[in-house]
């Protein structure tokens, strides 16, 4: 080996288990389960170094590893008194990956290695079971011919339709026809094992850079200093597959879907492991290993409940029975739905194995999303037209499409699809990413399809074996008949297992009392307060339900868009004179002044900021192109009446054309609409002010804050701020009462960043919105950046995250910083904030909360993720406090 590296093998006794930058996830379970004395087979591990090397060779295997293998393989042999490639008594492994960060089925495994020609007779002489020893061989002949050789799976399967696999007579056959098809298309499969298990361990360093694995770190974010590549595992083969004694299966200590402590998985017997997690088959649940296994079954209890007492987290747990006899192959942390993850992190704290600290850590924020999608209720009567294994909770409706690439290329549009498989395959996770939900015929809980989709949030069913898919047709039927075709709509329900036609009602979710909990523990501990983006009285209440402290953006314009005000606002577009104007404001402000009234009210003295009118009038009016396809049919149709109509079609395209603009998002928008139709802010301001004063003289506490968009000139506030005092001094004098409203700025444009110490001589608060501004730093269209080239640029990491969804702290951060730092020197205690919808993104909250924010504000469905996430920080922060004192002293 090179000198370079000092130790690239560690057998499992001698590996430290808290290393798993070193020797992956995998290997340091393996190496952890060996030192608590389970019954874990003998093995040991190729470090994530050797991965690095292999990279930085091109793709070659360093020199000096095989010697190190080699000699390894024979200690491997001393132990278990088995040789590799004997004739007489082979010894058999299996070569996985295995990454610092959890990667479920995204890299490759090959089991069985070691067997050719003669160590199949030899391992059917030693089990004394033919039939097992060929199916060993036909299994392993199909993994190396796939992962190593690429050849498509889908030749072995068809060579294998329709013949009994449990006749030995018939495994021979199908074991040869698979070594010809592998020479047919010019790879051949080597007779020598250590060739085999060179080609092997290659062919899992490969797979750390495959699609699948690379679409999976890109999505979940898993960046090069979490995971520097993949161990490999060389571990000698328990066997599942020995008979009716013999078993495989995969089992969790704690129920994923629902947190619940007990026993959950699945097992298969007389198989191995590939059988269960492929989805291939339709296992047993665990509760029937008792009635089959009881001794085995009582120690595999034993097994879990040491696990999770040992790592403190609800295990994965992949075991293997072979003869009677219990072995671990794999144990990680299991991958939850939210649900399930925050049930088990507080019960776990209330049975004093974590504290509240470690509780709130292991939630992923944005998981608790999952808890607050809708569900079919109780009220729906449809008849399902068929039902399977409930997989992954949530309900979702979409398109069905039968094909992986079509299910990519729809989801790509936007369409909201229901990716339906006989199974699934590593392969197909790009399609689960952009599906809005999976269902399968085959598999069980613990199939790929449900870990999969479990940990993504998508509601998935599995072992639907009710419905048969035609892949011709595109289709499938139940009970010999067509019940749904590619593109037609379907619903499926994850919690309950099943499938309606059609797009299915959906109710709110129930808010468990652990979810209560974790709120109550996140929100004392987290150190931004959190306020929501809220426009209507409904999204208010949502958002005090779920923890808000406050409103930290009303939009006024989407009040103008319900049906019945966007006539009346519409006519004051249109009005050609002040009087005709007028009216219509008058309209717009009773109307204005009972929405402020409603969401004050359910605010109950928190604040609620209200930003004044920022899109640009055109917007409110019909499309040009609308109008005049309008006037063209009114023309052709004639007659008195349509005449009038046409007439007043044509006065509103001349007004179109009026306000249209080349740039209409860098046009005429936000205060210099408010400065040039000055009766629109006058309206607003008054409605706000009327609604406040209403409500105290009730004795309703109240705390408006209202706020001016698209700022860029510090006089354009000083103007809208004597207007606002004006009004408020007029209200305050017929109500003889005095109101507390903030006067606040929106920091959306690169200007006011830099001009922040004078704007905030003219405010009380200041409110980042980030989407405009990320869109003026980058000189991006959100729209058009996201529907074009972003993905590109996201690929092909020309960029790190989707700016529209992360804070850019190197442009927009700096930026934001600066703004604050420039602000405080002029008014040390503003309230600075952020109401963009970064507000309710982690890694930005994060941001915020280090920069120095007073609060964020996010949509009111991702409170919870922002109080959670909010929390997450103060955590990091606190640790990060002490570790710097730490080495201070």
């Amino acid at each position: 080996m090179s000198s370079s590296i000092v130790k690239p093998i560690y057998f499992f006794d001698e590996a430290d288990g808290n290393n798993r930058a070193l020797l992956g996830g995998k290997g340091a379970g393996l190496a952890e389960m060996t030192k608590l004395g389970l019954p874990v087979p003998p093995g040991f591990i190729i470090t994530t170094d050797i991965c690095e090397k292999f990279y930085e060779a091109g793709k070659r295997l360093p020199d000096g590893l095989m010697d190190e293998v080699r000699k390894s393989i024979k200690k491997l042999e001393v132990s278990t008194g088995k040789k590799l490639g004997d004739a007489a008594n082979p010894l058999l492994v299996s070569v996985r990956s295995g990454a610092p960060v959890s990667m479920p089925g995204m890299m490759d495994t090959i089991l069985n290695l070691g067997l050719n020609d003669q160590s199949v007779e030899g391992l059917a002489r030693q089990s004394k079971d033919a039939r097992f020893a060929w199916d060993a061989y036909r299994r392993f002949i199909q993994m190396f011919g796939k992962i190593v050789l690429g050849i498509d799976d889908r030749q072995f399967e068809k060579e294998m339709a329709g013949k009994d696999l449990n006749d030995e007579k018939v495994l021979r056959k199908v074991a040869a026809s698979f070594k010809s098809l592998c020479e047919n298309t010019g790879k051949k499969l080597p007779d020598y094992p250590y060739k085999q298990l060179e080609l092997a361990i290659d062919a899992v360093f490969r797979s750390w850079m495959g699609k699948r694995a690379m679409e999976y770190r890109r999505q979940y974010g898993i960046t090069p200093d979490m995971a520097n590549g993949t161990a490999v595992t060389i571990v000698a083969m328990v066997f599942g597959n020995t008979g009716q004694d013999s078993a495989t299966g995969v089992v969790f200590t704690r129920d994923p879907e629902t947190g619940v402590k007990r026993l959950y998985g699945d097992y298969l017997v007389n198989a191995q492991g590939e059988d269960v997690v492929s989805g291939k088959a339709n296992p047993s649940h665990i509760d029937q290993l008792p009635g089959q296994m009881p001794d085995v079954y009582s120690q595999l209890q034993q097994v879990c409940e040491k696990l999770e007492n040992h790592f403190n987290e609800c295990q994965d747990v992949e075991f293997t029975v072979e003869r009677s006899k219990l072995y671990i192959l794999q144990t990680r942390t299991a991958k939850m739905s939210a649900l399930a993850s925050v049930k088990t992190s507080v019960d776990m704290y209330h049975e004093g194995l974590i504290d509240k600290t470690e509780a709130l850590k292991r939630i992923d924020p944005e998981g608790l999303e999952q808890m607050l999608y809708p569900r079919i209720g109780p009220q729906v009567k449809l008849k399902p037209v068929a039902a399977g294994v409930a997989a992954s909770p949530g309900a979702a409706s979409g398109v069905a499409v039968f094909d992986v690439a079509r299910a990519e290329a729809l989801g790509r549009r936007g369409e909201k699809v229901i990716l339906v498989r006989e199974d699934t395959k590593p392969d197909d996770v790009p399609a689960f990413f952009l599906s809005a939900g999976i269902l399968t015929t085959r598999g069980g809980k613990t199939s790929h399809a449900a870990v999969v989709a479990r940990g993504m949030g998508k509601p998935c069913i599995v072992g639907c074996s009710q419905i048969e898919i035609d892949t011709e047709s595109c289709s499938f039927a139940v009970a010999g008949k067509t019940i749904a075709s590619e593109g037609q709509k379907i619903t499926i329900d994850g919690s309950t297992g099943r499938i309606y036609l059609g797009e299915v009602p959906t109710v709110d979710p129930e808010i468990t009392s652990e979810f209560k909990e974790i709120l109550q523990w996140a929100s004392e501990m987290k150190a931004i307060r959190i306020r929501a983006n809220a426009d209507t009285p409904e999204s208010a209440t949502l958002a005090r339900k779920y923890g808000a402290e406050g409103v930290g953006l009303c939009r006024t314009e989407r009040m103008f868009n319900q049906h019945d005000r966007i006539a009346i606002f519409v006519r004051m577009i249109m009005a050609e004179d002040d009087d005709e104007r007028r009216k219509a404001l008058a309209e717009l402000e009773l109307l204005q002044r009972s929405d402020f009234r409603a969401i004050l009210k359910e605010m109950q003295g928190l604040p609620v900021t209200i930003r004044l009118l920022d899109p640009p009038l055109h917007e409110f009016l019909p499309k040009e192109e609308e109008l005049m396809m309008q006037i063209f049919e009114l023309k052709s149709s004639g007659g008195p009446r349509t005449e009038s109509e046409m007439l007043r079609r044509e006065k509103m395209l001349r007004r179109v054309h009026e306000l249209s603009e080349v740039n209409p998002m860098l046009g005429h928008r936000g205060v210099r609409v408010g400065l040039t139709f000055p009766d629109i802010y006058e309206m607003q301001i008054r409605a706000i002010c009327e609604a406040a004063a209403g409500l105290v003289k009730e004795g309703v506490k109240v705390e408006p804050q209202i706020m001016v968009p698209q700022v860029a000139i510090v006089n354009e506030l000083v103007a809208v701020r004597h207007l606002f005092e004006s009004v408020k001094r007029e209200v305050e004098h017929r109500h003889k009462i005095k109101l507390k409203i903030l006067f606040g700025s929106m920091i959306e444009v690169v200007r006011s960043c830099l001009v922040a110490d004078e704007i905030a001589h003219v405010v009380d608060f200041l409110s980042f919105g980030t989407n405009d501004l990320t869109q003026a730093t980058f000189s991006f269209s959100r729209e058009d950046a996201e529907a074009k080239f972003l993905p590109f640029y996201l690929e092909k990491t020309v960029i790190p995250a989707n700016p529209f969804q992360t804070i850019d702290q190197k442009g927009v951060g700096r930026l934001m910083k600066m703004t604050i730092e420039m602000s405080r020197k002029v008014k040390r205690d503003i309230e600075i904030g952020i109401c963009g919808e970064h507000g309710g993104d982690p890694r930005s909250i994060e941001f915020c909360s280090a920069a120095g924010l007073n609060y964020v504000s996010a949509s009111s469905h991702r409170i919870p993720i922002a109080i959670l996430a909010a929390a997450q920080s103060a955590i990091r922060s606190s640790k990060d406090s002490r570790l710097s004192r730490f080495l201070s002293d």
